[in-house]
């Protein structure tokens, strides 16, 4: 016997605070993708009526919580190309968050150096669209 949808939805964990919500054009596939380049833990996923598509995805990266969903034009809600925000990991290990990222198949905006303002700092965007920048103090 299958879960309702409000079984599912009690075993995700809370959200406070600011938390970004993606939607994707492929919300299963980038769920994949940031398990490989960004040690996402996938907290829940609740599957569409469809079986195509998800409804909604709660991933932990880096301790804080990301959710997303596919798009559902046929509800009034297309896709738009991800733009004018990006997402930051402020991480203690840069140099090996952003190995693993560009590993994975980031493409590299803004290459991963020490900046002014003292951090080590890069900008990558994934292929799902969406931009993220990692950045490391120096200790």
């Amino acid at each position: 016997m299958s879960e309702t949808l409000e079984q599912t939805a009690a075993k995700a964990p809370a959200v406070t605070g600011a938390v970004p919500y993606i939607h994707s054009s492929d919300a299963s596939a980038a769920a994949e993708f940031y398990k490989k380049a960004f040690a996402a833990e996938e907290a829940m996923r609740m599957p569409a009526d469809d079986g195509k598509r998800l409804m909604h995805c709660h991933l932990i990266i880096n301790g804080g919580a990301v959710l997303m969903s596919d798009c559902f034009p046929e509800h009034g809600f297309p896709y738009i190309p991800q733009a004018g925000f990006q997402i930051h990991l402020q991480v203690a290990d840069g140099q090996a968050w952003w190995d693993r990222a560009v590993a994975a198949g980031c493409e590299v905006g803004m290459p991963f150096a020490k900046q002014f303002w003292g951090d080590t700092y890069g900008e990558l965007k994934d292929p799902f669209g969406v931009k993220w920048s990692i950045g490391a103090s120096e200790a």
